[in-house]
This record gives structure tokens, C-alpha cells and sequence, in this order.
């Protein structure tokens, strides 16, 4: 079996633009074939090849091409000129839903696309039940496609797509749909699909993403591949080209928004007058059926300790989902002990969309005191405290409690890890983007000498 699965040669894509519809009709029907059109170049002269199980990112502004590359891939368009050549099954997630017909149920749907990839009856039938469950739209698979919201048409679409165990998976900015924590499954399943050996061909304007999903990515410019190299090396050439062409502020204004900024949060009371949240039966139930079906997903642990609940709060107490930069919040766990239990500790993750790990925290780093020690069938109630200075994009917070097997902590017993606990947006006020190179803000004393 070859070890290259995609392979372009020369592929190049014209499309005719007309100035007037009537020029259409002129340029095809003239005597002497007069043209009326100009030719514009959607890929010109692209090559390359792809090898079984690589991860490969697919950069470029809008209107570089890329859609235009990977319809060409999946089969959706035909090259001008050129060959493409593909080595297995593809699962595409371009346009989700491609293929689907409206006066058919979901289920129905399910079974069609299946087919369409190269799956048997009998096969979809053993992955009826893990499709359905992963697209968890109720009662709606059996009504007609038609009747659903875009949000329910994405996840089926996804779900079709993800369990059809394809050799070749194609994303072109697809995971954008649907809500939170959608987006977090769907990265999930993403991840486990690259790491059984996928071949992966990604497309964001998530520079982030493709370069921790990717290890190898192309950077399309004007229709041509540009750029060839490890997935780090062309995000940074594609933000110096970002940078380089974006002069829709200039410094001075850059300066005036950073100066005014500083001057805010200096005259700003840094003390907190403010208690935890108020802990009460109506409070702690908020949002709790929400949370234990999301829970469900991808729950581990030995049981012996369970989070009831988890809530992320403002100072007032307020359930939120949004957080501007800069804001503190409160992240309550509700932890129920299933047995006695003498030593319990608890920690977090916050995650960005891919799955990295970008904060962890844990209780035992503050010491011996930040753990549970208790009976069962007891309820605590802890209030994680923290400012969030993120980057805007959308972020998930991982919850653990686990008891050490040793007194260094290096090896635990889980009882209870919720991988998609809550999920939230991180927002700049005035929807300016104030981190630009990085996800978290670092704080540090600053002092600058000056030499006579």
C-alpha cells in the first residue's frame, strides 16, 4: 500500500468573470468566438503530496483558494488542468450537511451518507446508536431534515461524518458551528481520530489551532501554494503578513488605547470587598441538569467522589458565560462524598478549543489545607477565585478530585474527571483584541533604569 494518499500535480483552476450577464451570451454565441470574459485564477500550478497519517494545515486569507483546493480533493470541483489523486476514504466536513435530503429523516440521512461513503447497511446499523447519541438532537433524527435549526443540522452532519472511520478527514473551518459545547466534542473526537493514524487536511484562520493539530501546514496566497514547511514556521510567516497589511489603526491610536487602558486599571480599587458567592439550595441547583448532561461525555473515575455540580460565577454570584479581560469569577464545584474519604483533592483545566492545556491548577498546590477530609454522603462546596486575562476565543474548564496513592502525589486515584465541565467565551471590551502572540497574559514587575 503506497504511503501517500493525497497527490496534486499541477492543479489549476480558471473561472470566467463577466462584467454583464448579457456578455455570457455574447461570448458564446459570436461567429468569431470573441471573448467577453477575463480569466481568474482560483489555484494556479499547485503541487504537492500528503502521506498516510500526516496532519496537515491549510493557512491563507479569504479568497487564497483553500475551499477551492479541497473541493477539488473531495471531488466537488473539477481542475481546469492538473491531476489529483486520493488513496482512501475521505470524510469531509466542508460544507456540513452536503448531500443531505431535506424530506428524509435523520436517520434516514444517516443511513443514505453512509452508503455514499463506502459503508454497508450492516455497518451503520452497529454505529446507529453512537452516531445519534453523539449528535444528541432527541426526538428530531426521526423528523424530517428539513424541520431542523442549523444547530441540529450540524451535528448530525458532524456525527455522519466523524464515525464513518475514514482514512482521510478534511476540515475547512467546519468545527465554528453548533454550540459550546458541540465545538468541545467535536475537537475531542477530532483528536482521537489524528491520533488512530488519520490523515488530517485542516483549515482555519485558528493559526493556534493548526499549529498544535498540525505538523506540517501550506500557505496559500493569490491561488499558489507559497510555503511548504513545518506548521510553526508558516503560521509565522502568514502573521508577519497579517501585520504587514493590516493599516486600519494606525500607532498613535494604538497608543492612545493602551495609555487610556493603563490609566483604568490604575485608578481602579484593587481591594476585594466582596464575599464568596452565597451558598444556597436555589443557588447550588442552578444550571445542574445542564451540567450533568454535559457531564455524561467522556465522564471517568472511580466514583467514590462526584461533582454534583459546577458552576463558573461572577463576584456577584451571577452565572456567566462570557468573561471580559481582566475579570475575576468564581469557579464553584459542588462535591458530593460517596464513602469516607481523608484525603481529597481537587484541581482544574482550562483548555483552549484544540484541547491544550493552557492553565492547571490544583489544590494541594496551596498546601495541606486545600483538601477534603470527610464522611459520606457529605456535601462541600468549593470556590475557586481567579482573574481570566485570555485571549478572545472560546475556552473549556476540565474538573478532577482524586486522592494520592503516595505522599509526592505523582500517582492518584481519579474519582471523579469531567473533561467538558463548562465552557465559556473569553471577550476583550469594545471587541478589541488586546493579546495578539499568545493565550495567556503574564503578569511581571517591570522597571526601567536609565544610564547617565
Amino acid at each position: 500500500m503506497s504511503d501517500i494518499v493525497i497527490k496534486a500535480e499541477n492543479l489549476t483552476k480558471i473561472y470566467k468573470i463577466y462584467e454583464k450577464n448579457i456578455d455570457r451570451l455574447k461570448e458564446t454565441f459570436h461567429p468569431f468566438h470573441k471573448r467577453y470574459s477575463r480569466d481568474f485564477f482560483a489555484l494556479n500550478d499547485v503541487s504537492f503530496e500528503i502521506g498516510r497519517g500526516e496532519n496537515v494545515g491549510l493557512i491563507g486569507k479569504n479568497g487564497a483558494g483553500k475551499s477551492t483546493l479541497l473541493k477539488i480533493i473531495t471531488g466537488v470541483l473539477t481542475p481546469s488542468s492538473g491531476k489529483i489523486e486520493v488513496h482512501g476514504r475521505i470524510a469531509s466536513l466542508l460544507e456540513l450537511g452536503a448531500g443531505f435530503n431535506p424530506e428524509m429523516t435523520g436517520v434516514e440521512n444517516i443511513f443514505m451518507n453512509g452508503l455514499l461513503m463506502g459503508q454497508t447497511r450492516e455497518t451503520m446499523n452497529e454505529k446507529l446508536d453512537e452516531i445519534i447519541s453523539f449528535a444528541d438532537i432527541g426526538e428530531f433524527v426521526h423528523q424530517p431534515v428539513k424541520t431542523y435549526s442549523s444547530g441540529m443540522f450540524a451535528r448530525l452532519a458532524f456525527a455522519v461524518n466523524a464515525f464513518v472511520e475514514p482514512d482521510i478527514l478534511i476540515i475547512d473551518e467546519a468545527l465554528s458551528v453548533g454550540d459550546a459545547f458541540f465545538q468541545s466534542k467535536c475537537m475531542d473526537k477530532m483528536r482521537t481520530m489524528i491520533d488512530s493514524g488519520v490523515t488530517v487536511l485542516f483549515v482555519s484562520h485558528d493559526t493556534f489551532a493548526v499549529k498544535n493539530l498540525c505538523s506540517r501546514a501550506f500557505l496559500i496566497q493569490g491561488g499558489k501554494k507559497i510555503m511548504d514547511a513545518p506548521s510553526k514556521e508558516v503560521v509565522e510567516v502568514y502573521r508577519n503578513m497579517l501585520l504587514q497589511s493590516n493599516k486600519e489603526i494606525s500607532t498613535n491610536e494604538r497608543l492612545e488605547e493602551f495609555i487610556a487602558q493603563f490609566k483604568q486599571s490604575k485608578t481602579e480599587d484593587d481591594s476585594d470587598k466582596k464575599n464568596n458567592p452565597p451558598i444556597t439550595a436555589e443557588n447550588l441547583e442552578r444550571n445542574k441538569e445542564l451540567f450533568l448532561k454535559n457531564a455524561a461525555y467522556n465522564r471517568v473515575g472511580d466514583g467514590r467522589a462526584t461533582f454534583e455540580n459546577i458552576q463558573l460565577l461572577d463576584l456577584n454570584g451571577e452565572p456567566i458565560s462570557e468573561i471580559i479581560f481582566g475579570q475575576e469569577v468564581f469557579l464553584r464545584m459542588v462535591i458530593k462524598l460517596n464513602e469516607n474519604i481523608s484525603f481529597l483533592g481537587m484541581g482544574y483545566h482550562i483548555r483552549n478549543s484544540t484541547g491544550v492545556d493552557l492553565i492547571y491548577t490544583d489544590s494541594r498546590f496551596d498546601g495541606m489545607k486545600a483538601i477534603i477530609d470527610g464522611k459520606r454522603g457529605e456535601i462541600f462546596i468549593v470556590d475557586w477565585k481567579f482573574k481570566v486575562e485570555l485571549r478572545q476565543e472560546l475556552y473549556d474548564i476540565a474538573c478532577v478530585i482524586s486522592t494520592p496513592n503516595d505522599e509526592t502525589f505523582s500517582d492518584v486515584n481519579v474519582c471523579d474527571f469531567v473533561p467538558c465541565a463548562l465552557q465559556f467565551s473569553a471577550i476583550h471590551q469594545n471587541n478589541k483584541m488586546i493579546l495578539t502572540g499568545g493565550y495567556v497574559h503574564w503578569h511581571n514587575d517591570l522597571k526601567i533604569s536609565k544610564l547617565n
